[in-house]
């Protein structure tokens, strides 16, 4: 019959308090008070059945049961040190991986890669890209860029870093940008919008928080993928709806207009990662997507 271990916190006291023969230089190591690595050492006395330290004047003395577990417990902590810090070391110099959507990595992620290489070296980025449904838990991935709505999920720590705002975009190469860049929003009523079916509620949206009747939208054609959205729309073959972020580039190089603006959505750009396996470069990179998207 198996016997349980006693309690890892018992243990360590006795282990620190055995090793100095001293509970006081124990509880400081160990940063508690003193009271609380007695508990310990008299819990661990009473699990075992026996005493383990003998009164040796004003000090501390090992009993012959107390060197033997002495002797096993400070070998099994010292291992446990080294696996931990083979552990970390292994972890700090392996790649963060980076989950986050195709359209994404393509018209913003990428043309920043660079400058984000230099900033942080340390992290060693390696991006994963999908247009599907992105999973934050799956294993492999160390976190996930994504557009999401709030509340986030307890077994997540979610970094919100902006919020999604959402406009018609079109090419001044498009046949009707004459007639249509400087008229109301009222105008894409009858125009043949081009859309995505990966995002089949961004005009609806967008009409709705332009108080216009939303069923009164007429869709052209249509794409599977966002990223292949805007490059329909680049190359002036309509006017297509995207997040800001996506279309910021194309904006300041003159390659898209958004005459009437963007509006915002319940969504946030949010970078996502489990909680049970915290890294902190997460926190470096979320601080630094941070920063970049307020520069922009």
């Amino acid at each position: 019959m198996s016997q349980d271990l006693p309690p890892l916190n018992a243990l360590r006291a006795f282990e620190a308090a055995a090793r100095l023969l001293s509970v006081s230089l124990a509880a400081d190591e160990l940063h508690v008070t003193h009271g609380a690595v007695s508990r310990q050492i008299r819990a661990l006395e009473e699990h075992l059945g026996l005493a383990l330290f003998s009164k040796d004047g004003r000090g501390l003395k090992l009993t012959d049961s107390g060197m033997r577990l002495r002797d096993v417990s400070s070998e099994a902590f010292e291992r446990l040190r080294l696996v931990c810090a083979e552990l970390q070391q292994d972890q700090a110099h392996a790649p963060f991986v980076l989950a986050c959507p195709g359209s994404l990595l393509a018209r913003w992620f990428i043309p920043r890669l660079d400058r984000l290489n230099r900033e942080l070296p340390e992290l060693r980025l390696q991006l994963s890209a999908s247009e599907g449904e992105l999973d934050p838990r799956r294993t492999g991935v160390d976190a996930t860029l994504c557009f999401a709505e709030p509340p986030w999920p307890a077994d997540m720590q979610v970094y919100e870093l902006t919020v999604e705002r959402i406009g018609p975009v079109l090419s001044p190469r498009y046949a009707r940008f004459a007639a249509l860049h400087q008229a109301p929003p009222a105008a894409l009523l009858g125009e043949p919008l081009l859309h995505t079916s990966s995002r089949p509620q961004a005009w609806p949206s967008w009409a709705a928080r332009n108080a216009l009747d939303s069923a009164a939208l007429k869709l052209g054609q249509g794409f599977e993928h966002l990223y292949y959205l805007l490059e329909a729309a680049a190359a002036g073959l309509g006017v297509a709806i995207a997040p800001q972020q996506l279309v910021a580039d194309d904006l300041s190089a003159g390659r898209l207009v958004a005459p009437w603006g963007f509006v915002e959505t319940p969504a946030r750009l949010a970078l996502w990662l489990p909680a049970r396996r915290l890294d902190k470069r997460g926190e470096q990179l979320a601080d630094w997507l941070r920063h970049e998207l307020a520069s922009a």
